[in-house]
């Protein structure tokens, strides 16, 4: 079965869980932002977790189905629309030969995940359909969706659509707050600051700025950060915040200059030369890639055992969904 793209959205592209293990070569995980959302439409529609499907950002794509097809929608508040008829998400919807789909603006939170039973069918690269676009790898020959694309999806038996219907439970739906607190575990560099910027940083109250993507959320509106005196190692630059290269794990947050956090998440490069004052928490990086633009984060600091319990508590709540949802 092929699914004709009508329309791309404003930033639609084929994501999985990630392709691990080539971050040391610079390749960065790309997959989903929200993987429990991802994960939530897959299991509704009988997939693995796994399986690639469309990330929409704010705007999503219009669509039309060449077969029968069993969706789900989970995720960012996208009403999804059946022949510009109000359908309802996080349930499994069966969609007709012929019939189209698209989704009014996100109402709340930032990212939708659309999941077709079978699974988009686009090549695997380094293990992973995930779309890297700065590198033009994976998904949809390694870009975002264009008006015209095909989308192939693997073929499904009839038992599949049994499934229509079947909804995530009201306690089990995601939440997308306006604003939002992240525990991050401070990180190597945070001594270049100031003790008063350190407690700046961490009382202010940040805005997402226009400049959020999958490589990162720079945020604004917060004090500017002073740093302690020091001279510049050799190598590095003259911004107080530069260093010999080093490092970055998803989730560390930079502040070039000391004027504007910028957390890096999935698409983003795996080093260079800006100091970081920690990593926000692996579990708390799907709240923030939920956010919008002018909407409120806090940081709050964390040792690395609460982060564990924290990591531990995530599991297990997708673990509770996928015995719900098989």
């Amino acid at each position: 079965m092929t699914i004709n793209v009508i329309k791309p959205g404003l930033a639609t592209t084929v994501q999985d869980t990630g392709r691990e293990g080539y971050y040391h070569l610079g390749i960065p995980p790309s997959g989903a932002l929200d993987p429990y959302s991802m994960q939530m439409a897959n299991l509704l529609v009988g997939n693995n977790p796994d399986d690639a499907v469309l990330e929409m950002t704010l705007l999503g794509p219009e669509l039309q189905f060449t077969e029968n097809a069993l969706v789900a929608i989970c995720g960012a508040g996208m009403v999804p629309l059946v022949d510009n008829q109000p359908a309802s998400s996080h349930t499994a919807l069966l969609i007709t030969a012929g019939q189209s789909l698209r989704f009014a603006p996100a109402r709340q939170g930032c990212r939708a995940y659309l999941a077709i039973a079978g699974g988009i069918d686009v090549p695997r690269v380094l293990g992973s359909r995930s779309t890297y676009t700065l590198g033009s790898l994976g998904g949809y020959q390694g870009r975002r969706l264009a008006a015209g694309d095909a989308l192939p999806v693997l073929p499904v038996t009839a038992e599949r659509f049994r499934r229509a219907g079947k909804t995530v439970p009201g306690p089990m739906l995601p939440q997308f707050p306006k604003s939002v607190t992240l525990r991050m575990l401070p990180g190597l560099y945070i001594h270049r600051l100031t003790d008063a910027a350190v407690d700046t940083f961490f009382a202010d109250t940040w805005h997402v700025s226009t400049e959020a993507d999958r490589t990162g959320y720079r945020l604004k509106g917060g004090t500017p950060l002073a740093f302690k005196p020091e001279e510049p190692p050799f190598g590095a630059g003259s911004d107080p915040s530069n260093i010999v290269d080093a490092c970055y794990p998803i989730g560390s947050v930079q502040v070039p200059g000391g004027l504007e956090p910028i957390v890096l998440l999935r698409d983003a490069v795996s080093g260079g030369g800006y100091m970081t004052l920690g990593t926000v928490i692996s579990c708390d990086l799907p709240i923030l890639g939920q956010l919008q633009p002018n909407q409120r984060v806090q940081f709050i600091p964390v040792t690395l055992e609460e982060a564990l319990v924290a990591r531990r508590e995530s599991q297990y709540r997708l673990a509770e969904l996928t015995r719900v949802l098989r």
